[in-house]
C-alpha cells in the first residue's frame, strides 16, 4: 500500500479566549479536510488510561461472554463481532476485521437499550464508561457551539433550536486484532468510509493506522496518516454536518490500516435529536447556492446508512 505522508491537521484549543479566531480556524479546517485535533477538551489522562484498560478487559473476554451482549437487529447498541460490519460497500469481502461494543445515550431512550457486561466479570467497566460518556458528551456540545460560530450562527444555535434536547451520543469501543492474517489489500481494519452523523470525537491508544483521503473522487486515492498527538483527541465532521452546511464542510473518507499490533480506540458519534429535521443552514445557502439536499429526519437518515453497513 506504500508509505503515506502525515496529514498535518490543525489543532483547535477549546479553551482559547478568542472564540471568533478559534471559530475561523475551525471553519478553515472543516472546509479543507474535515479532520482536526482538539486540546483542552476536559478529559484527563487518568480517565483515558482507565478507559483503555477497561476496553482491553472487555475485548479479552471469551467470545461466548461478549456474544451475550450481541447487538440485536433493531438496535445499534451492544457487541458487534469480527466481520459484522462492512463500511466500504464496493468491496466483495465479507466484512471488516474489527470488533466493537456500542453504548448509547445514558438518558432514557426509546431508540436504544444499553447492554452492560457482568459486574462480576468487570466490576469497574460500567462506572468508567459512564464517566467518560458524560464528559466526552460535554466536550462534544462545546464543539458544536464553536461549529455554529464557524458558520456565522450564534454559538447557542443548536441548543436554542432544541436539537440537543436531548443529544443522541453513541459511544463505540473498538478493537482491531494485531494479526496481519486478518488483512490484505482489500481487507483493512476499517474499510474506507465517511461517518454518518454530525461529528465524531476519537480517542486512540497511540497505535497508528488511521488514514484520511482529502479528495474522495480522485483516483487513485491518496491516503495520509493521522498521527497521534499526546493529549489531543481527533475530530471529524460527519455526512450529516456536511449536509447541513450544503457541502461547505467536508465529511472526509478515512480508513484504518493494520500495523501488525493490536489497536484500541473509542469513538463518540454525536448526533442531534432523532426526530429533528436536517435541512440546509440559512448561512450556507443563497439564491445562487440553493440547498443541494431535501430535508430529512435524523432517524430516517441514520437508518438508511446503518442498513447499508450492517445489512437490512
Amino acid at each position: 500500500m506504500g508509505e503515506a505522508s502525515a496529514a498535518n491537521l490543525p489543532i483547535i484549543d477549546l479553551l482559547a479566549s478568542d472564540k471568533v479566531s478559534t471559530a475561523a480556524t475551525l471553519r478553515k479546517a472543516c472546509i479543507d479536510v474535515g479532520f482536526f485535533y482538539i486540546v483542552n477538551h476536559g478529559i484527563d489522562k487518568e480517565l483515558l488510561k482507565r478507559l483503555f484498560e477497561e476496553s482491553e478487559r472487555f475485548f479479552a473476554l471469551p467470545l461466548e461472554e461478549k456474544m451475550k451482549l450481541k447487538r440485536k437487529e433493531v438496535e445499534l447498541t451492544g457487541y458487534t463481532p469480527l466481520y459484522s460490519e462492512k463500511l466500504d460497500h464496493s468491496l466483495t469481502t465479507k466484512g471488516d476485521p474489527k470488533e466493537s461494543i456500542n453504548i448509547g445515550p445514558l438518558h432514557d431512550s426509546m431508540c436504544h437499550e444499553n447492554q452492560w457486561p457482568s459486574e462480576e466479570l468487570l466490576p469497574n467497566w460500567r462506572p468508567t464508561i459512564e464517566e467518560y460518556h458524560r464528559k466526552i458528551l460535554s466536550t462534544g456540545k462545546s464543539l458544536l457551539s464553536l461549529l455554529a460560530l464557524s458558520v456565522n450562527l450564534d454559538e447557542g444555535y443548536f441548543e436554542n433550536l432544541g436539537a440537543l434536547d436531548p443529544a443522541m451520543p453513541m459511544l463505540r469501543l473498538l478493537h482491531y486484532p494485531g494479526d496481519k492474517n486478518y488483512h490484505n489489500e482489500e481487507v483493512l481494519g476499517a474499510s474506507a468510509h465517511s461517518d454518518y452523523g454530525m461529528l465524531t470525537i476519537l480517542a486512540t491508544d497511540g497505535v497508528p493506522g488511521l488514514q484520511v483521503c482529502r479528495e474522495k473522487d480522485r483516483q487513485p486515492r491518496i491516503w495520509q496518516d493521522v498521527l497521534d498527538i499526546e493529549g489531543a483527541l481527533i475530530v471529524n465532521i460527519g455526512d450529516m454536518f456536511e449536509r447541513l452546511t450544503n457541502c461547505l464542510f467536508r465529511s472526509t473518507l478515512h480508513r484504518v490500516l493494520p500495523r501488525g499490533t493490536e489497536r484500541y480506540s473509542v469513538a463518540l458519534f454525536l448526533d442531534i435529536r432523532y426526530d429533528f429535521t436536517v435541512e440546509c443552514l440559512e448561512t450556507c445557502c443563497s439564491e445562487s447556492n440553493p440547498p443541494r439536499f431535501p430535508p430529512i429526519r435524523v432517524i430516517d437518515y441514520l437508518k438508511q446508512r446503518f442498513e447499508l453497513a450492517y445489512g437490512a
